[in-house]
């Protein structure tokens, strides 16, 4: 592998091997002179991640470029390991798993199919692409899509027929799980020292942002009156936390039902690391009934906790009339005296 494939793909072996055999020691990337550049790429690399949600193309007009561009990945682990927050550590999953699916798009059947068995996924290519119907479950399970139900796929021999674009997705949903079990990784004084400026710029933003989610009110939703399971499906949605179906769908529901338009709640589910507007969109859209012509109301508590989506619940919701998640909202807006 030449360096300018190792530094396209930084998480693979031979990409690890490549900054082995370079003779680079972790004092003289965190510390040398000559990798000051590095330390920048590294930075910008986690910049990206947290403004864009997917790093950006650098340039590798030369062998050189090509170094510092992998050089510049353990240096990004490095700082979100010492930020050490789980919302930074998703969404730079995320985004490093974005990259990866946009380039192996371009590649040979061949390589994705190596990259896909490095990763622990079993692919047979002898004319179709086929994998596996468990792999294929347990890897697709963060899919929200109704198309990526097992039902709706084509099933030979046990095995799911899958594209090369499939298949490519399903690696990015690998490589984000696998990147995010990885982090954080332990950090020494040397490294909190050297990227201290950094990782307090870096902190101050995800600060901010839970400051903002946790005090403001949602237009004219005060978030303080949510019951505690749409405060918990809300902050997970938020950090890019794998959500069912039914969760997202009594979310979406009871925040509607709230009087908050498509635009209000797709803006609500912005932050989330893995947001994806046109998608999130659509299903917004399908909730509130502006494309499915039927306006769905959240589901009561009994169904809630059927679908295992009744979370943390509080002394409030123990009282014997309290059934529905609207109820919970209207009387925590009431004087504590009226609520018996």
């Amino acid at each position: 592998m030449d360096v300018k494939l190792a530094a396209k793909y930084p998480f693979l072996k031979e990409s690890g091997r490549h900054l082995k055999d370079s003779g680079v020691s972790l004092d003289g990337l965190v510390n040398g002179v000559a990798y000051e550049r590095a330390r920048f790429l590294g930075k910008e690399r986690v910049m990206e991640a947290v403004n864009d949600g997917m790093i950006d193309d650098h340039p590798m007009a030369s062998a050189i470029d090509a170094s510092l561009e992998l050089l510049s990945y353990p240096v990004a682990r490095m700082i979100v390991s010492a930020v050490a927050d789980p919302m930074l550590v998703k969404r730079y999953a995320i985004a490093e798993a974005k990259k990866a699916d946009e380039r192996l798009r371009k590649e040979d059947l061949a390589f994705i199919k190596d990259v896909a068995t490095e990763l622990g996924l079993e692919v047979a290519t002898d004319g179709d692409i086929s994998l596996h119907f468990t792999d294929f479950l347990r890897f697709s399970a963060a899919m929200r899509s109704k198309d990526w139900k097992l039902v709706n796929q084509r099933v030979k021999d046990g095995k799911v027929i899958v594209t090369k674009q499939r298949l490519v997705r399903l690696i990015q949903q690998m490589l984000t799980d696998k990147i995010t079990s990885e982090l954080p990784l332990p950090v020494d004084d040397d490294i909190l020292r050297t990227f201290a400026q950094d990782i307090g710029e870096i902190r101050g933003i995800y600060e901010q942002l839970r400051a903002e989610q946790k005090s403001r009110d949602i237009g004219k939703v005060s978030i303080e009156r949510f019951p505690p399971c749409m405060k918990k499906l809300l902050g997970m949605i938020q950090a890019g936390e794998n959500v069912p179906h039914s969760g997202r769908f009594a979310l979406v529901a009871f925040l509607h039902t709230l009087g908050m338009n498509s635009d209000e709640v797709l803006s609500t589910f912005s932050t989330a690391p893995d947001f994806d507007e046109s998608k999130s969109r659509y299903q917004i859209q399908h909730i509130t009934g502006e494309i499915s012509g039927t306006e769905y109301t959240p589901p009561e508590c009994s169904t809630m906790k059927s679908y295992g989506i009744c979370h943390e619940p509080d002394s409030l919701c123990g009282l014997e009339w309290m059934t529905h998640p609207l109820t919970y909202y209207k009387v925590k807006g009431q004087p504590r005296r009226s609520r018996k």
